[in-house]
């Protein structure tokens, strides 16, 4: 992103609020989820059991549990069918909270939640158009072709579409974890607001990401008409 002020000049600023987002985004999630990695729930429930016992009690029972290396790469997979935790023994607060908050997604895959269903669908196109989008407009740009540029906005809207479908994906398992713990009665109210604390602040990054792609569209779109 350093080089957008030299290509796109003034309408480069208008990146700076999201950037700024962005940035507390990331300070806030991994100060909040360090701060709750250090506080054990008095159950001493593991993240794999809590997410365990999630799954059970909405009659889920052909998703596995296992771990993943990378930290904070907790994630569901609905092809596989497999919940990955990275700290799948871990008893604190935020591990179990981001365990649910993945048990929440097995739960909307089991009820065909059509935004989840929608995300996946438009996964590749994404992934495709955040790989190609901004060579193909910078390509157009140099080279005047107006062809180019217009893909090359066209690709990344696909990008900013995912984005924004993913916020009430995530908003959605959040709430679902919380009810399902507040439900099996794994952890007190304290130790929920806990919980919160650390869903909120992950939920503040698909914000912060939501904010930047839609910002960076406009200004492709600035761009673009202008030249």
């Amino acid at each position: 992103m350093w080089f957008y002020p030299f290509i796109f000049g003034p309408q480069a600023l208008i990146l700076i609020p999201a950037l700024l987002l962005a940035i507390y985004a990331q300070w806030r999630v991994r100060s909040t989820y360090t701060r709750f990695s250090n506080v054990d729930s008095f159950s001493r429930i593991t993240a794999q059991d809590a997410a365990h016992r999630i799954l059970v009690s909405q009659g889920i029972s052909d998703v596995s549990v296992e771990s993943v290396q990378r930290s904070l790469g907790d994630h569901y997979d609905p092809r596989a069918r497999v919940l990955r935790l990275s700290a799948p023994k871990s008893t604190s607060i935020a591990a179990i909270g981001v365990a649910a908050h993945e048990a929440g997604h097995a739960i909307q895959h089991a009820a065909n939640y059509g935004p989840l269903w929608l995300r996946t669908v438009i996964v590749p196109v994404a992934q495709f158009g955040s790989r190609l989008a901004f060579p193909l407009f910078f390509m157009g740009l140099l080279a005047q072709i107006g062809p180019l540029i217009t893909a090359g906005i066209v690709l990344f809207s696909a990008a900013v579409a995912f984005t924004l479908i993913t916020l009430p994906v995530e908003i959605d398992a959040s709430r679902r974890a919380v009810a399902a713990l507040r439900g099996n009665m794994m952890l007190s109210e304290e130790e929920m607001g806990g919980v919160r604390k650390v869903l909120s602040a992950a939920a503040l990054t698909y914000v912060a990401a939501a904010a930047m792609a839609a910002l960076q569209l406009l200004m492709l779109l600035s761009v673009g008409r202008r030249r």
